[in-house]
């Protein structure tokens, strides 16, 4: 059955309209910027509402090869497993993919897929190219890369790195290391001194193999750490008895938060945004939630809790 047959079924719209709506699909964007952490801007390209139908379609009918170093973008799995991986080796390394997304073109991505499924027919092909692509240009003829934004792209950009994460997860295998890849977050840890140094390079290599000049590693961002210099993977500080935690000044943060919303000094949207860092807490440290209710009482913490702002 063609793409266009399963996402009519789907969508319970005809081919005819389903077909018509997909033709220009990559001008289908709300483009806007927002900083990054340290500097400059990240570009995000929003797919319009109906779009998005599509693309969520697109995931229930088609399931993607996805290797089990990939940890970010599935069911069951979170920042908290990814850390919980590395947090008994001593020895850690940190490397970051730069311009992720936007660097997977639709040229490149079907080389991936040809490794893995037949190319579809050329209506197919095309179709799911307009799909799941966005055309920063602006032209329907323009290059066509994935964007930051849409739901397909995290599904896509797992089942791009493959092959690499396969690769990389055997070298490690025989060096007794452990990789996982977050996004465009690579970390490995070991409890081998000296035994990481000549991933980023190893790394590099196996990039060029697998996608040419197209994917990079952000040198700025290549980060080695040991037990006793905190050891921080994906926002988790883990500690020198091997715990997950939130780290010192976002727990200070919280603190804080909480004693100004003793003090009726919180609006709701800072209500909102230390429940939202609560949950966060109980997910990644539980004994601190125990911690909290013992400095400012079971009752407040309740209180804060029923709070209801929606």
């Amino acid at each position: 059955m063609s793409l266009i047959k399963k996402l009519a079924k789907k969508l319970e719209k005809s081919e005819a309209e389903v077909a018509t709506f997909l033709a220009n699909a990559p001008l289908k964007y709300k483009v806007y910027k927002i900083p990054k952490r340290t500097s400059g801007h990240r570009v995000i390209a929003q797919p319009s509402k109906e779009l998005k139908k599509y693309q969520r379609a697109f995931i229930s009918l088609f399931k993607l090869t996805i290797h089990n170093s990939a940890m970010a973008y599935r069911e069951k799995r979170s920042i908290k497993d990814n850390a919980n991986k590395h947090k008994h080796n001593p020895y850690l390394l940190k490397l970051d993919l730069e311009n992720f997304f936007n660097s997977i073109s639709s040229e490149l991505f079907w080389k991936v897929w040809q490794a893995h499924y037949p190319i579809p027919q050329t209506e197919d092909k095309v179709f799911m190219e307009k799909l799941l692509f966005w055309s920063p240009s602006k032209s329907v003829y323009g290059k066509l890369i994935l964007s930051i934004g849409a739901p397909t792209s995290p599904l896509l950009s797992n089942f791009f790195m493959y092959q690499f994460d396969h690769i990389i997860h055997d070298l490690c295998v025989h060096r007794e290391i452990i990789y996982t890849r977050y996004a465009d977050d690579l970390t490995f840890s070991t409890k081998h001194k000296g035994a990481l140094f000549n991933m980023p390079d190893l790394v590099t290599e196996q990039l060029r193999k697998c996608f040419g000049e197209a994917i990079n590693i952000n040198r700025r961002k290549t980060a080695f750490s040991s037990k006793g210099h905190n050891r921080h993977i994906t926002g988790i500080t883990i500690d020198n008895n091997d715990n997950l935690s939130l780290g010192r000044e976002r727990k200070r943060y919280i603190k804080h938060l909480i004693n100004e919303y003793k003090f009726n000094k919180l609006g709701k949207e800072d209500i909102n945004h230390l429940k939202g860092l609560l949950a966060y807490a109980k997910h990644i440290e539980p004994s601190l939630m125990t911690r909290l209710e013992h400095k400012y009482s079971t009752e407040l913490m309740t209180q804060l809790f029923e709070e209801n702002y929606e």
